[in-house]
């Protein structure tokens, strides 16, 4: 019975799966800081539901970032934290999908 290329095209088949899972996990994630960032940038009213249910879902994101940098005063906000969550996301889900890669790729010996 021939089990190599299926058992490694079934493996292919989960890391393909896995790296697509966090990907799209983690574009969502960005997607949604770099929403709050547009937002706040131009003033959006916080008090429009939808904007204080984005502010409120990318609070707990958002929060370990803040008072790295001074915030500056003024009316166009700038939210570094924002800016910094969105890098931070970006390198977690490389290093992630990289480590899925090295953790399943096909060893010959």
């Amino acid at each position: 019975m021939n089990v190599g290329p299926t058992t490694a095209v079934a493996r292919n088949d989960a890391v393909w799966t896995v790296t697509r899972v966090v990907t799209l996990l983690f574009t969502v994630l960005e997607t949604l800081l770099i929403l709050r960032f547009i937002l706040k940038l131009f003033g959006a009213n916080a008090n429009q539901p939808l904007v204080s249910g984005l502010y409120r879902i990318t609070e707990p994101l958002v929060r370990p970032f803040q008072g790295i940098f001074p915030e500056p005063s003024g009316p166009p906000v700038l939210d570094l934290a924002a800016l910094l969550a969105v890098a931070f996301f970006f390198l977690i889900a490389a290093l992630i999908v990289a480590l899925v890669r090295a953790i399943t790729v096909n060893r010959t010996v």
